[in-house]
């Protein structure tokens, strides 16, 4: 189970890390930023799942 747990880990990571760099591309070049940012919230929320998800698991 373990070594499962760190390749979903991984993929949630690098996921995450395209999402968050996507979003902050966006928030540069587009007049209203917000929807940039937020994606970039949103990639940042992807890329913590997996902390998330051990945090549960262990309360």
């Amino acid at each position: 189970m373990t070594p499962m747990l760190g390749m979903f880990a991984f993929v949630f990571n690098l996921v995450g890390l395209v999402i968050c760099l996507v979003g902050l591309t966006l928030a540069q070049r587009l007049e209203k930023r917000w929807p940039g940012h937020a994606l970039a919230g949103l990639g940042f929320l992807v890329a913590t799942i997996p902390i998330w998800g051990q945090w549960l698991l262990a309360r």
